[in-house]
């Protein structure tokens, strides 16, 4: 087979170094690409958001199958242009997409079919959601735009001129443009993120390895949000009672209530989920490989990629088998100095092989861009050093390993990542103890929040 893979961040690099594996595929094409996919995957400079330039690519390329993985596309509707031009395509239609698409409609989604969700309102004045604010009186709140912004859409209130602010920027600034011009409020929950993927054709849900993101730039969960700084699997509070409580509670009512709503979705459905003293409840759903959560879940897949894309499309989903390999995998963000606001690109990186890569592990590529035989950096978010172990320290220590060997002027990681999975407890929320350690974190360390 020969795929086209839209998109050119690192998930889309992860996506492709798992199909390069199967025995079913010949050629890997990918638009727009990056750097380092371009060693793995013939690229093309059309954008991910072109619908029509991408149709037209996939007809010239006479491909088998096209991926689409980011968002933007998904929502505009590339998989119903593909698919109209009969193209086999993984990934929800645009009527589907519409659960990351729009917040609005995920939580009146979870509030028709009883998933558990954070308390909310919705709101298109200003004023009107100033006053409910007010009344609530209670901080922090969480304050989201409708639509797509970036992973930026959300703002976290501490008190009621943060509140007032936030409703101001989004409803009467545009702050996110449309995407602002309607805003759900919603109330603050506490307790440890899990990030969930799955596998579903709509009849089959298969949730893949949980994973934990770490959203801050700085240490110690610190300093700015961000499209996420490195991530660490499995999760340790993602326990076998949390997983089972998940599928029943969570993951086949989300599958069956689009299918009901007549969204039917196909593709990665990525669970966005916090694991409350009274139990797991969604913070956000995503149409898509979350990312950088897929850089650490497809390496532990045991399975062929691109039969579980071709099973998704056929809808044969409960006829793959799907596993998952025991050991840990972390991976390690390397960014631009200033991320997430401001930073420089074009700066050379050193210590990457002719393939970008270095020993012992694998390095996606998020921003980089290739020039006369050299990598450079082209974005916020630059590299993701990523390794496997038995152990999450091991893995951890690998990775870590494998960033001292790579330099570029500027270049700024966390060096805290995979910390708050290794002191975790997984006992069950409602225990006592429990509780009180995540109320003594909480205090410490601050709160946390998916945006």
């Amino acid at each position: 087979m020969k795929i086209l893979v839209v998109g050119g961040g690192g998930r889309e690099h992860a996506i492709i170094m798992k199909l390069a594996e199967s025995k079913l595929v010949d050629k890997l094409y990918c638009a727009p690409g990056n750097g380092g996919i371009s060693k793995y995957a013939e690229c093309f400079d059309v954008s991910a958001t072109d619908i029509d330039g991408m149709v037209k690519l996939a007809k010239k390329l006479k491909v088998d199958m096209v991926v689409v993985a980011p968002d933007d596309p998904l929502v505009l509707g590339m998989v119903d242009a593909m698919r109209a031009e009969g193209f086999m395509t993984f990934g929800p239609t645009k009527d589907a997409a519409i659960i990351e698409g729009s917040k609005v409609f995920s939580k009146e989604l979870m509030k028709k079919y009883n998933i558990p969700t954070a308390e909310y309102e919705v709101f298109t004045d200003s004023e009107e959601a100033i006053k409910y604010v007010k009344k609530q009186n209670s901080y922090p709140t969480v304050i989201k735009a409708d639509g797509l912004a970036l992973g930026k859409g959300v703002i976290l209130a501490e008190n009621e001129e943060d509140a007032v602010a936030a409703i101001h920027s989004m409803i009467d600034d545009k702050q996110f443009g449309e995407s602002s011009s309607t805003i759900v409020i919603e109330e603050f929950l506490t307790g440890p993120e899990v990030s969930v993927l799955s596998f579903t054709d709509g009849k089959t849900i298969v949730p893949m390895i949980s994973s934990m993101d770490h959203k801050r730039a700085l240490d110690g969960d610190k300093g700015l949000n961000t499209g996420g700084m490195g991530t660490v699997s499995p999760n340790p509070y993602y326990t076998d009672d949390v997983a089972k409580e998940c599928m029943e509670k969570i993951f086949l009512p989300t599958m069956n209530a689009m299918n009901k709503e007549g969204r039917t979705f196909e593709g990665c459905l990525y669970f966005g989920l916090m694991i409350t003293p009274k139990g797991p409840k969604v913070i956000e759903y995503n149409c898509r490989f979350g990312d950088p959560e897929t850089q650490v879940v497809l390496p532990m897949l045991e399975g062929d990629l691109c039969e579980i894309f071709k099973a998704i499309y056929e809808h044969k989903l409960s006829d793959v088998k799907i596993g998952w390999k025991s050991g840990s995998c972390a991976c390690v963000v390397m960014a631009s100095g200033g991320y997430p606001v401001k930073y420089e690109k074009g700066i050379e990186i050193e210590g990457l092989d002719e393939k970008g890569q270095v020993e012992n592990a694998f390095v996606y590529h998020a921003g980089t861009k290739v020039s006369n035989d050299k990598f450079l950096t082209s974005g916020g978010r630059v590299l993701g050093v990523t390794c496997n172990a038995y152990t999450l320290q091991g893995a951890l220590d690998k990775s870590y390993e494998a960033v001292s060997k790579i330099s570029f002027k500027g270049a700024h990681f966390r060096k805290d990542i995979g910390q708050r999975a290794l002191k975790a407890k997984t006992a069950d929320p409602l225990d006592l103890e429990y509780k009180e350690d995540m109320e003594n974190y909480i205090e410490e360390n601050g709160v946390y929040l998916r945006q």
